[in-house]
């Protein structure tokens, strides 16, 4: 026997009301930003383009790496890192090299240091079109010896300056749209504990797990109206200043290409930057071909 479909109460004809209501009001409110993006496009933004980089940090590196690349391309470049004599040393490289790049010492986990490198931007007259968020306090600590501030710490730097660094950034960029130019790319770094905890990372993981999430969300939100979000894993070990400093011979024993090379990730940073919009990659995860996953 066929049931009568029970009688709806007036709270869900409600809600259903208010969710057609809501999605049109949506749907026309991005007819009218496609019809004014068609006018402002029209007029041109012939600013110079712009790219931010939030930890770059010492050459090779990837930060470093990722600057260089859009140097290469024409772009106005600002590093930012807490060691300025590293940065000085990577755009006096990018300048040498024909580039053009300026040095900002930000500690991101002062918001009023995020805030000054977004204001340095605006303040040049740039068009700000690619932004990086490549920050990571990769310590181990055994769980038992883990305090609440360390953990607190941990988050602040990796997770909540993503947060930071994505407000300001998707704000600049929806304003530039209103001149003509829809454009941008906000990239956040993510590492093997984006995915999985590992033993005495419990504070890594916890803020890259974060991050990810808020990258996931950003995408989500803010994709459908130009602007690309992408996260980008970097599963294994990376031949940069850091490692080789500390661990060369670790390095030495991956044997070629066995721990990820600065300027092939770059690459792979500038290509998600550069995607046609009908096929845009939200997350990326890049590890060596011999690494175990």
């Amino acid at each position: 026997m066929v049931r009568p479909s029970p009688v709806k109460s007036r709270h869900d004809r409600g809600i259903a009301r208010r969710f057609l209501v809501d999605a049109l009001r949506d749907r026309l409110a991005s007819r009218r930003r496609q019809r004014q993006q068609k006018r402002l496009d029209a007029a041109g933004d012939d600013r110079h383009p712009a790219a931010l980089i939030f930890g770059a940090g010492a050459q090779p590196g990837i930060g470093a790496a990722i600057a260089s690349r859009a140097a290469q391309e024409g772009y106005r470049v600002y590093v930012t890192g807490r060691s300025r004599d590293k940065l000085d040393a990577t755009v006096a490289a990018m300048t040498a090299a024909g580039g053009q790049a300026q040095a900002m010492t930000v500690d991101v986990a002062h918001p009023e240091q995020i805030d000054a490198a977004f204001a340095a931007v605006a303040e040049a007259g740039c068009r700000l079109e690619l932004v990086v968020h490549n920050v990571g306090s990769n310590r181990p600590c055994a769980f038992l010896d883990l305090t609440p501030a360390w953990l607190e710490a941990a988050w602040v730097n990796d997770c909540r300056s993503g947060f930071l660094v994505g407000q300001h950034a998707i704000r600049a960029m929806l304003e530039q749209a209103d001149l003509g130019n829809g454009r941008g790319t906000v990239l956040f770094t993510g590492a093997s504990a984006s995915l999985r905890g590992k033993a005495h990372f419990a504070a890594f993981a916890q803020a890259k797990a974060g991050l990810r999430m808020l990258a996931q969300a950003l995408a989500r939100e803010y994709g459908p109206q130009g602007i690309h979000v992408a996260h980008v894993i970097i599963d294994g070990l990376v031949d940069g200043a850091r490692l080789r400093r500390h661990l060369s011979e670790l390095v030495d024993a991956q044997g070629p290409d066995g721990a990820l090379d600065p300027a092939a990730i770059a690459d792979a940073y500038w290509a998600v930057h550069t995607q046609q919009r009908s096929a845009w990659t939200q997350e990326l995860d890049l590890r060596p071909y011999k690494e175990a996953w």
